[in-house]
């Protein structure tokens, strides 16, 4: 098993920047690539981000550009870098892991969720 757990959500002005931390714990070894997704209200959750264990990187073509993921092996962690947030960014944002190379909604393990919220 895999434990996720999320950190960094905050309420934020539009312009601003935050970084998630998402710290992977259990058997990692099994992890081949980790993620975000989000989740607004009243709609279905969106993919955002994953880098695989090679530290490939991969993006919603709508977010790359403001956001950026980058991992921290020795301490198993992921981190998303937002910048100029939105308010359309408000959101849950899920950190995921896979045993395959890439991150899904049937992916196996899932944080709880950290909330971003984009406001004046």
């Amino acid at each position: 098993q895999v434990q996720l757990v999320e950190s960094g959500g905050a309420l934020v002005q539009p312009g601003g920047s935050l970084r998630l931390s998402c710290a992977a714990s259990g058997s990692r070894f099994s992890i081949n690539a980790m993620g975000w997704y989000r989740q607004a209200p009243g709609k279905q959750r969106e993919y955002v981000a994953q880098i695989s264990n090679s530290g490939f990187a991969n993006y919603n073509e709508f977010l790359k550009g403001r956001f950026i993921i980058s991992r921290e092996t020795a301490k198993n962690t992921v981190y998303l870098q937002m910048d100029s947030l939105k308010p359309e960014d408000t959101a849950l944002y899920y950190c995921v892991a896979d045993t395959t190379l890439r991150i899904k909604i049937s992916s196996p393990y899932w944080g709880q969720g950290t909330q971003v919220t984009v406001s004046s």
